[in-house]
């Protein structure tokens, strides 16, 4: 069973991103109180793009704060790495790599219940933020991804609450695994796990959908 803190409860709002009127979400600041986890994402927080983030899928953005140290190493002149929040992400806290956190795994955090439904694939808007024009690219290359959660009962979180895991129904199905199949370029000749994934309802529809376009390719 996996029991971390939660170190820091983030939220944002749309800014302007870009000089061509961009707006983005992705500068984060952390709450000093406890905020209201809905189905639909945290109290406060805002999505710039609709299209692309947030959804009962992505009400909840976690990064593992383990994985700073190789970033501040790769990019030392990026500021916004000196603290967390630097990927957009919503909970930081240690513990939760992608190598030991699996699709469905279910939190108890504060009074809120949470569930994991899949990684997070890097956008433009990360080489944008950094001011580097491979971020995504090492993102990919790494598995360095971080991780979306579904709520499954809201309630109010804090800074400092406990992650206190509750059921792990797919212990075959490390994020680091399922990100590599569906992003990383490893689907070749394992047609039979994306089909089965294409049909997981835990594994968020937008995935569901690229498992079963990738099993047919």
């Amino acid at each position: 069973m996996i029991r971390t803190q939660l170190d820091h409860v983030l939220i944002g709002t749309p800014k302007p991103f870009r000089e061509d009127g961009e707006m983005s979400a992705i500068a984060k600041n952390a709450a000093d109180r406890p905020l209201m986890l809905g189905f639909a994402g945290l109290e406060g927080n805002q999505v710039a793009d609709p299209l692309h983030h947030g959804g009962r899928d992505k009400a909840v953005h976690l990064f593992s704060i383990e994985h700073y140290a190789f970033w501040q190493n790769r990019y030392p002149d990026v500021e916004v790495l000196d603290r967390p929040g630097a990927f957009g992400e919503n909970f930081s806290c240690a513990g939760l790599t992608e190598q030991r956190l699996c699709l469905g795994d279910i939190f108890r955090v504060g009074e809120a219940l949470i569930e994991c439904s899949h990684a997070r694939q890097p956008c433009w808007k990360l080489n944008h933020r950094f001011g580097k024009s491979d971020v995504v690219k090492t993102v990919v290359r790494t598995g360095k991804c971080g991780s979306y959660f579904r709520v499954l009962e809201e309630g109010r979180v804090k800074a400092g609450d406990e992650m206190v895991q509750q059921e792990k129904p797919l212990p075959d199905w490390p994020l680091d695994r399922l990100f590599r199949l569906i992003i990383g370029g490893q689907h070749k000749g394992r047609g039979d796990e994306l089909t089965a994934l294409s049909l997981n309802p835990i594994l968020a529809e937008t995935w569901r959908i690229r498992a079963a376009q990738l099993a047919d390719a």
